[in-house]
């Protein structure tokens, strides 16, 4: 026997839990690519780290203090934007996102491209 009460839980979907996107989430490209870049700042920070270590030990000529500066700086800048475009939704996310791809930029434009 059926009540108008289980009629409607039948025919409704269940709520989003806890984690569970509400609706599909728009963006969902962007915050890859966005998110692959601060990801690839970073390690290319801890690769000249690496390698400004290596140099110290062996005596050979290594990345300036620039490059062992301004790397950290502009992932933990990348890191911080892509934290905000991944908790934020619409334009906060979007120019989050766009700080990030600026912030790769800026670095590998001042420090590998010139």
């Amino acid at each position: 026997m059926s009540s108008p009460d289980t009629e409607e839980l039948a025919t409704t979907p269940p709520p989003a839990g806890p984690g569970e996107p509400v609706a599909p989430e728009r963006g969902r490209f962007w915050r890859g690519l966005t998110g692959s870049l601060a990801a690839g700042m970073v390690v290319l920070a801890v690769i000249v780290l690496a390698i400004a270590a290596i140099c110290l030990f062996t005596g050979a000529p290594g990345p300036g203090p620039l490059m062992l500066i301004g790397h950290p700086v502009a992932a933990v800048v990348a890191l911080l934007a892509q934290r905000i475009a991944d908790s934020r939704n619409g334009r906060v996310a979007g120019f989050a996102g766009l700080g990030v791809v600026v912030s790769v930029m800026a670095a590998l434009s001042l420090f590998w491209w010139n």
